[in-house]
């Protein structure tokens, strides 16, 4: 069990307890609104605000407030920080241990509370453009604000982050997170993308700072696999809750009840706190040497004094868009040298089509079906067995990954989710095709590249470019997503086929350019990166058999 105590130098653990409270009273006081649609399915669209709803916004803003001022670092440990040149770190051969493994397991449910909510936005757009009696270029909004906040949210909590701890900016952004039920009983389209804003904001910041959690605490050799598995596994499994809720719980609530689901999931994520160790690093700053030695004790983790001119490379991870510092984009510190402009091309365009399928061709997905004539429960229930036969297949990607080569098993999932998508353009071209197979195999793909994508990246660029590389790939993903959305603003997103089509263009392109340029990072030491002293130095072959 995971014993540092995090408010032990906050402002405050009361003024935590009582905005947690605070905030779920005032989503609770949201309840008896939607409850009062249940005669008409659940349909609020026109009903005006009751005094106890109006109450229960305040309640929120003030109750995150206050959670907000009690994790708080206190005036005293403020003015002990540590300006010290010691980073932790773990050792190559460290074992994995019981606490690894526990960590693992609540990133991943973490991740998938997480993710869930991106998911869930695909089913609810049918439900809001029956309700709100708008069109579907309106209702992208929705999505379009949530994805903006997320991007905005992965930044900003990264920088909180530093300040608050990694564990409390995970405890704040879960309180947020519960907060933004209330888009589940807002009368208006217009509230809702005020909310899912928010919501996006909220959920942003468990990504960049689950994963540099996840980066310090584990063995370098056992890294990348790690990083795979919980990505996967979160970015998967949030899929697969996201369409069991709409399958079991929108026909009988409407697609408000996905939306008032953050409260619970939200809870859980709150009491997962416990399992989860603060920084090291971060508690070594604030003076709490006790707890540091003991919770590297339990990682077997080590501190590391670094050298002048040495940057700390528990600080470049993957998924952080704040690690890497400001440098000047010298010829040798910058990612578009002859040596990597290949590479971070293949990566870019990967990045961007990920962003295209799963914030844009899985997003429509629902509604496509729908106009098909499906009902939205056969829809949910269809999905949802893609997804679930997915599921197996990351342990699938991780294996490939850790055991034969890391180059391959990311061509290997960009050739799955071109498959994907010539499978739903034969189902598009042919009338009465079952959806699952090629769905399933489009999300096995897309999902094997996302989980791969960024540990493949933190392991091919030097460390003093490392978080540029890892922040500007994750930042296409981001892109990908933020340019289906603007089509589906201007009302110019093309049928289902057509889009399988275009988006084919991008994922043939990036899977020749890792053909040709893609290099191999299993068993390789990563130092051959620093030691060159060029970008464009060919890196070292990795030895036949050799272990990540």
């Amino acid at each position: 069990m995971i014993t540092t105590n995090v408010f032990l130098d906050r402002r405050g653990v009361w003024a935590f307890a009582l905005g947690c409270i605070a905030v779920t009273i005032g989503v609770l006081l949201h309840i008896p609104m939607f409850w009062m649609g249940h005669t008409n399915h659940f349909v609020l669209y026109g009903m005006p605000m009751d005094p106890g709803m109006i109450f229960g916004m305040y309640l929120i803003i003030a109750g995150v407030i206050a959670a907000g001022y009690g994790l708080l670092p206190s005036k005293a440990a403020y003015n002990a920080v540590v300006s010290s040149r010691v980073t932790v770190v773990a050792p190559e051969d460290a074992p994995l241990s019981r606490a690894h493994w526990i960590l693992m397991a609540t990133l991943v449910v973490a991740l998938i509370i997480d993710v869930m909510k991106p998911a869930t936005l695909g089913f609810t757009i049918p439900g809001m453009i029956r309700e709100y009696q708008t069109t579907k270029a309106h209702a992208s909004l929705v999505p379009f604000s949530a994805l903006i906040g997320t991007a905005l949210g992965s930044i900003l909590w990264g920088v909180l982050a530093d300040f608050y701890g990694r564990k409390a900016a995970i405890l704040l952004s879960a309180v947020v997170f519960i907060g933004t039920s209330i888009c589940g009983a807002m009368p208006s389209l217009n509230w809702n993308i005020g909310m899912c804003f928010l919501m996006g904001f909220g959920a942003g910041g468990m990504l960049p700072v689950t994963y540099a959690l996840l980066a310090e605490m584990m063995p370098s050799k056992h890294r990348g696999w790690s990083l795979v598995l919980v990505g996967g596994l979160g970015a998967v499994g949030g899929y697969v809750v996201a369409s069991v809720f709409a399958a079991t719980l929108e026909p009988i609530f409407s697609w408000r009840i996905l939306w008032l689901m953050n409260l619970p999931t939200g809870l859980i994520l709150l009491g997962l706190g416990r399992f989860i160790p603060e920084s090291a690093k971060f508690l070594l700053t604030r003076g709490r040497n006790a707890e540091a030695h003991a919770v590297m004790k339990r990682f077997g983790t080590v501190t590391h004094e670094l050298t002048a001119g040495e940057e700390d490379e528990s600080e470049v991870v993957p998924f952080s868009h704040h690690s890497a510092p400001p440098q000047e984009e010298t010829e040798e510190a910058s990612l578009w040298t002859p040596a990597l402009i290949g590479k971070t091309a293949a990566l870019t365009i990967a990045a961007l089509s990920w962003g295209l399928i799963n914030f844009g061709l899985l997003l429509w997905m629902p509604n496509d079906l729908v106009s098909k004539g499906y009902s939205m429960a056969l829809s949910s229930k269809l999905l949802a067995e893609s997804a679930l036969i997915a599921f197996p297949t990351v342990f699938l990607c991780t294996y490939i990954y850790s055991r034969f080569s890391s180059k391959w098993a990311l061509t290997s999932f960009i050739t799955l989710t071109l498959l994907g998508l010539l499978w739903v353009l034969k189902l598009e071209t042919h009338v009465g095709g079952n959806p699952v197979w090629p769905v399933g195999l489009l999300i096995i793909g897309s999902n094997g590249i996302i989980a791969i994508l960024l540990p493949y990246a933190s392991e091919s660029y030097p460390i003093k470019i490392r978080g540029r590389a890892t922040g500007w790939v994750a930042m296409f993903t981001k892109g990908g997503g933020v340019l289906a959305q603007c089509l589906s603003i201007l009302a110019l997103v093309p049928p289902l086929g057509v889009t399988a089509v275009l988006i084919m263009i991008p994922i043939i392109l990036s899977l020749a350019l890792f053909l040709r340029y893609g290099t191999e990072t299993r068993g390789l030491d990563l130092r051959h990166l620093e030691q060159a002293r060029s970008l464009r130095v060919a890196l070292p072959v990795p030895v036949a058999g050799s272990e990540s």
